[in-house]
C-alpha cells in the first residue's frame, strides 16, 4: 500500500515537473527559415528586425536563374505599410517562372506570400492576374488579383499564408504563372516566407455532423484563414510562439447585439503546458484572456455566442478551438454545447473536465464542409456556443480563448478561390454619390479577411468602409524596358500622405468620381485659372513633392500668395484624401489650421489651393535644408501653435477630429512665424455614438509617427495625435528625423532612442547641439516629461492635446524667465499682488470678464479683444494628468487664473467678514468656479473661439 502510495506520488511530481518545465520553455526555433526580399538587389530589414535575403541572380529561380523576370520597385509608397521591406521592390514574371527551395522532408512548413498593389515598372497593378502552384501539388493561387482583393477588403497589402505537408523530395517549389489574357497579364510576388513548424496538427479533426468520422490534417495543405485572440487584443508576430503568427482580435466577427463579456488574467498568472506542441499551438497571452457569456444565468441561456466569417464554398474548413479556464476549478462548473453551421460539434464541453485543473491550455480541431449553392456564392461560417442544459452546471455560461479557421486542399490539391466582390454597402455608397460607376463583379455578404492585412482583423459582418472610391478602367499596356529599379532604403516616402494606389497609361478620371456636393464646399478654381497661377506648373515654382503629388507657389485674384497642390495626373490615387480635405477645412476655422481657399477638379484634375506659408513646414526648419536654425524660443511657440491647433481639432467641433498624420511636414509656417497643421486628406472623425471610446478603421499614417497601439489594435482615437505629436516634440529638441537607418540599431527610431534617453538622464547627449546652454533647465524637464508621457504604450496612459498645451506653454513661461534673467515675465508681480483680493472681488472680476465677450461678437472681434488676450495669455487650462507644484506657481501669478486661489471654501464664506480665511488648494477652488468655467471654456483655451456651426458628419 505504502508503495503504491509513493510511486502514485511519484507520478505526480514527475507530471508537475513536466508542466512547469514545459511553462518555462523556450520558443519554438525553426530549423529553417528563408525569407525573400524579391525584386531587391540588396538584403533588407523589416520592422520587426527580421533579415531579408536579395533574390538577384539567385539560386532559387531555377529556369534562367530570374533573367526572364524583371526586377521593379513600386511607384508609389502607401503609409500603411508595416515596413518598405519586402512590399516596395517586385520581382515581376513575364511568363512562368519557378522558385525551388532546399527543405528538411521530414517537416510542414509555413510558406507565405507576400503582395503589395501598385504599379511596377509601368505596369498597372489591374494587369498582374496569375497562379501559384507547389512541388507538393497544391495550388494556392488560380487567377489571382492582389489588386482586386486589396479593393475589395480595403486593405493596403495582402499576406496569404499556408502550411504544407512535407516535401519528400527534400525541395519545395513554387511555381508563378502569369494568367493568359488578351490584354496581357503578368504575374509578381514582393515576398517569400518558408518556415518549418513543430507538429502541431498531427490529431486528426472531428467531422461536425458525423462523430465517427474524422479528417487527417496532417496528410494534406492547409491555408489558414481567420486567426483570433477570442476577447483580447492583436498579438504581434514576435509576441507569438515562435511560429512569426499574428492573432488578431475577434471583435468584429462577434454576431448580433449579444456579444458577452471579455476577460483578462493578470500577470500573475502561469499558463501551464501539457506539453510542447500545446505550447507552440499558440502563445500564452491568447490564454490570459476570454470571452464568455456574462454573468446572468437567464439571459445566458436565451442566447448563443456566436461568430461569424466568409468563407470559399465546396471546400472542407478547420475549426480550431483554443480554451484556457482561468476562474473555475471544478468539473461541471461551466458545460456548453458548440455549435458550427448549426450542427452540434460536440455537447457539454467542460474545459475542466478536458485539463482537470485550471490555467492548463487546449485546443479541439472540428472539420465542417461547406457545399456549393447554385450562385456558387461565398458561403458563411457560423461558430457559435451555448450553455448545456442537460449537465444543469454551476454557471450557465461558455468560454473561448482564440479561434482559427483553415481551409483543407481538396482532392486534387487545389486551395485557390475566386477573388473576392466588393461589398454591397460599397457599392450603395457609390451609387449614392462618391461615384456614378459601379462594379460589375457580384455582391457579397462578408468582407473576407485577409491574414496579416493593414486592416489585419478589422474587416467583420456588416462592417465596411462607406466611403471608399474603387473604379476599374482598362488600361493600355506599357511596353517592359530592361532598365531594373532597386529600393534605396526602408525609409517612407515623406509628404503628403495617401492611401491604396495605382497608376494609370491615360488620363485620370478622378474627377468623374468627385461628389459635387463636396467640391461645391468652397471655392471653385478653372483649370485655365490655375495654370495662370502657376504660370503653367512651372517647375521652377514647385515648394514640395509628396504622395498626392507636387505643391507649386503661385498667385491668383491679382497679388494673392497661394499654395496649390496638383495630384499626380497620370494616378487616381487621392480621391478618398482630396474629398475629406475638402470637407474638413471648409467646416474648420482656426488661426493655427492652415486655410483652404478653393479646389478645382476640371478635366480630370484634382487640385487644392491654400493660403501660402512662407516658411514652409516645420520639418525644413530643423535639419537638411541650409536654412537658418530656429531659436528655442521660436521652436516652443511653434509646437504650441501646432498644439492649439489639433486641440481644436480634439474639442472644438461637434465631433472629435483625428488628424491622423501629425508630422513635421505637415507643420506649417506663415511669414509670421505662425504654426498652422496642414493635410487632412487622413483625418478620420472620432466617434460619435455616446460611450464609444474608439473607431475601428484600416492603419493610416506615416513611419516613426505611427501611434503602436492603434497599429496593433486598429482602433483609433484622438491619443494616437498624441503619440505623434511626442515624436514631433522629440524632433523639434533633437533636430533628427524620425526615423534614420544610417544610425545604430537601437538609435533608428527617434521615439525610442529619446525615450531611452530620457530614462537615463541622458537626454542632454542627444539635443540639438544649437540649442544646447540655451534652454532653461526647468523649461526642458517640463518640455521633455510632456514628450515622453505624450509617448505613453497605451493610448489611456498619454495626456490629452489639452494637457499637453497647458505644459508647452508653461514650458515657455519658464523659459522666458530664464531669458529674462531670472526674473518673472512683465506681469507677474501685478499678478501677484492679485492674491490679496476679496472673494467678492474675485468673482465679480470673472463674471465681469465674461460678460465682456458677447454672444454677437465674432471670432476675430474675441481674439482680438483686451479680455480675451487676457484670458488666453500665457497659460491655458490645468491639464488632469500632469499638474504639479510648479504649474500652481504659474498659475497663481497669472493675472486672471491668479484669483481663483484665493476663494475661500463654502465653510469660509459662512464664516463673519473678520475672521480669518485660509486660501483653498486648486480642485478647491476650481470646483466653486466650476459653472463660471464651463461657460468660458471656449475664451479660456480655443485662439480663436470655434465656429459654433463647426461640425463634421461621420466619415
Amino acid at each position: 500500500m505504502a508503495a503504491s502510495r509513493a510511486t502514485f506520488v511519484s507520478s505526480i511530481v514527475v507530471l508537475l515537473g513536466v508542466v512547469l518545465v514545459v511553462a518555462e520553455a523556450d520558443k519554438y526555433t525553426p530549423p529553417e527559415s528563408i525569407l525573400v526580399n524579391c525584386g531587391s538587389a540588396k538584403e533588407g530589414q523589416d520592422a520587426e528586425g527580421k533579415k531579408w535575403q536579395s533574390d538577384e541572380g539567385s539560386k532559387w529561380l531555377i529556369i534562367d536563374g530570374g533573367k526572364s523576370s524583371i526586377m521593379a520597385d513600386a511607384e508609389v509608397q502607401d503609409p500603411s505599410l508595416p515596413s518598405p521591406v519586402p512590399y516596395m521592390s517586385a520581382r515581376v514574371f513575364t511568363k512562368e517562372a519557378v522558385y525551388n527551395f532546399s527543405v528538411d522532408a521530414k517537416d510542414r512548413h509555413w510558406v507565405r506570400l507576400h503582395f503589395y498593389p501598385a504599379a511596377y515598372h509601368g505596369l498597372p497593378a489591374e494587369q498582374f492576374f496569375f497562379s501559384v502552384s507547389t512541388s507538393t501539388g497544391a495550388t494556392l493561387l488560380r487567377n489571382f488579383s492582389v489588386y482586386i482583393t486589396a479593393k475589395a477588403l480595403s486593405q493596403a497589402y495582402i499576406i496569404r499564408e499556408f502550411t504544407l505537408r512535407p516535401s519528400e523530395s527534400g525541395s519545395l517549389s513554387l511555381t508563378f504563372t502569369p494568367t493568359a489574357m488578351n490584354n496581357a497579364s503578368y504575374a509578381f510576388v514582393n515576398g517569400i516566407e518558408i518556415i518549418s513548424m513543430p507538429n502541431i496538427f498531427a490529431d486528426p479533426a472531428t467531422m461536425v455532423g458525423f462523430a465517427d468520422q474524422t479528417v487527417d490534417t496532417a496528410a494534406g495543405s492547409m491555408q489558414t484563414m481567420y486567426r483570433l485572440n477570442v476577447g483580447g487584443s492583436y498579438i504581434a508576430a514576435a509576441d507569438d510562439s515562435g511560429l512569426s503568427r499574428e492573432w488578431y482580435a475577434d471583435t468584429p466577427y462577434v454576431y448580433g447585439a449579444a456579444v458577452g463579456v471579455t476577460y483578462q488574467a493578470d500577470d500573475k498568472v502561469q499558463v501551464k503546458y501539457p506539453s510542447p506542441e500545446a505550447e507552440y499551438a499558440a502563445p500564452a497571452s491568447l490564454y490570459l484572456t476570454s470571452r464568455t457569456m456574462g454573468p446572468n444565468p437567464k439571459v445566458n441561456q436565451n442566447y448563443n455566442l456566436t461568430w461569424v466569417f466568409e468563407v470559399d464554398s465546396n471546400f472542407t474548413y478547420v475549426v480550431r478551438l483554443h480554451f484556457c479556464e482561468l476562474l473555475n476549478t471544478k468539473v461541471n462548473q461551466r458545460a456548453f454545447d458548440i455549435y458550427i453551421n448549426n450542427k452540434t460539434a460536440v455537447a457539454d464541453a467542460d474545459v475542466i473536465g478536458w485539463t482537470s485543473e485550471k490555467d492548463v491550455p487546449v485546443y479541439k480541431d472540428y472539420a465542417t464542409f461547406m457545399p456549393p449553392d447554385n450562385n456558387n456564392n461565398n458561403k458563411i461560417l457560423w461558430i457559435a456556443l451555448h450553455p448545456s442544459m442537460s449537465m444543469k452546471p454551476e454557471f450557465y455560461d461558455a468560454i473561448l480563448n482564440g479561434l482559427e479557421v483553415f481551409k483543407m486542399s481538396d482532392s486534387s490539391g487545389n486551395l485557390a478561390g475566386p477573388n473576392p466582390d466588393p461589398s454591397k454597402m460599397l457599392l450603395d455608397a457609390e451609387i449614392l454619390g462618391v461615384t456614378q460607376g459601379k462594379f460589375k463583379e457580384k455582391t457579397s455578404h462578408l468582407k473576407a479577411a485577409v491574414i496579416g492585412g493593414a486592416a489585419g482583423g478589422a474587416t467583420a459582418f456588416g462592417i465596411v468602409a462607406a466611403i471608399c472610391v474603387v473604379a476599374y478602367q482598362s488600361k493600355k499596356r506599357r511596353a517592359l524596358g530592361t532598365s531594373v529599379s532597386h529600393s534605396s532604403g526602408w525609409l517612407p516616402v515623406y509628404g503628403n500622405s495617401h492611401t491604396n494606389s495605382k497608376s494609370s497609361g491615360g488620363k485620370s478620371s478622378a474627377a468623374a468620381l468627385l461628389n459635387p456636393n463636396i467640391t461645391a464646399m468652397c471655392r471653385h478654381f478653372s483649370f485655365p485659372e490655375i495654370k495662370s497661377a502657376t504660370k503653367n506648373f512651372d517647375e521652377s515654382l514647385v515648394i514640395g513633392v509628396g504622395g498626392f503629388g507636387k505643391v507649386y507657389r503661385g498667385v491668383v485674384d491679382g497679388d494673392t500668395k497661394v499654395a496649390i497642390k496638383r495630384s499626380n495626373p497620370s494616378s487616381e490615387q487621392g480621391v478618398l484624401e482630396f474629398q475629406t480635405e475638402i470637407e474638413m477645412l471648409s467646416k474648420l476655422r482656426h488661426k493655427h489650421l492652415v486655410s483652404l481657399i478653393g479646389c478645382c477638379e476640371d478635366d480630370g484634375e484634382m487640385i487644392l489651393v491654400y493660403d501660402y506659408m512662407a516658411h514652409g513646414t516645420l520639418r525644413e526648419h530643423l535639419y537638411k535644408s541650409g536654412k537658418p536654425p530656429l531659436s528655442w524660443r521660436q521652436r516652443l511657440e511653434i509646437t504650441i501653435g501646432a498644439a492649439r491647433g489639433l486641440h481644436y481639432l480634439h474639442t472644438g467641433a461637434k465631433y472629435t477630429i483625428i488628424h491622423r498624420d501629425v508630422k513635421t511636414t505637415n507643420i506649417l509656417v506663415d511669414d509670421k512665424w505662425v504654426a498652422k497643421v496642414s493635410d487632412f486628406g487622413l483625418s478620420k472623425t472620432g466617434p460619435t455614438v455616446k460611450n464609444q471610446t474608439h473607431v475601428s478603421t484600416m492603419v493610416k499614417g506615416s513611419f516613426g509617427y505611427l501611434d503602436p497601439e492603434y497599429f496593433r489594435r486598429q482602433q483609433l482615437t484622438e491619443k494616437s495625435d498624441v503619440y505623434s505629436f511626442g515624436v514631433v516634440l522629440f524632433e523639434v529638441l533633437c533636430a533628427r528625423p524620425a526615423l534614420n537607418p544610417g544610425l545604430p540599431r537601437e538609435q533608428v527610431s527617434l521615439a525610442d532612442h529619446a525615450l531611452s534617453c530620457q530614462r537615463k538622464g541622458a537626454l542632454q547627449d542627444i539635443i540639438d547641439p544649437l540649442l544646447k546652454g540655451k534652454i532653461a533647465p526647468d523649461c526642458l524637464k517640463k518640455y521633455s516629461d510632456t514628450a515622453e508621457k505624450c509617448l505613453a504604450d497605451h493610448g489611456a496612459d498619454r495626456p490629452s492635446m489639452g494637457d499637453v498645451l497647458w505644459n508647452l506653454e508653461f514650458a515657455l513661461q519658464m523659459q522666458d524667465t530664464f531669458e529674462n534673467g531670472g526674473k518673472p515675465p512683465e506681469g507677474a508681480d501685478s499678478a501677484s499682488a492679485s492674491s490679496t483680493v476679496s472673494a467678492a472681488d474675485s468673482m465679480a472680476a470673472s463674471a465681469a470678464a465674461l460678460e465682456l465677450i458677447s454672444e454677437d461678437m465674432d471670432e476675430e472681434d474675441i481674439a482680438n479683444s483686451v479680455v480675451f488676450s487676457q484670458l488666453v495669455h500665457p497659460t491655458g487650462r490645468p491639464p488632469s494628468g500632469l499638474w504639479s507644484r510648479s504649474d500652481e506657481d504659474s498659475v497663481r501669478q497669472h493675472p486672471f487664473l491668479g484669483l481663483f486661489f484665493d476663494i475661500p471654501t463654502a465653510a469660509a464664506l459662512s464664516t463673519p467678514c473678520n475672521a480669518a480665511r485660509a486660501p483653498v488648494s486648486i480642485t478647491d477652488a476650481t470646483r466653486l468656479m466650476f459653472p463660471i468655467l464651463c461657460q468660458a471654456k471656449d475664451a479660456l483655451w480655443a485662439d480663436p473661439v470655434p465656429d459654433a456651426e463647426a461640425s463634421l458628419p461621420s466619415s
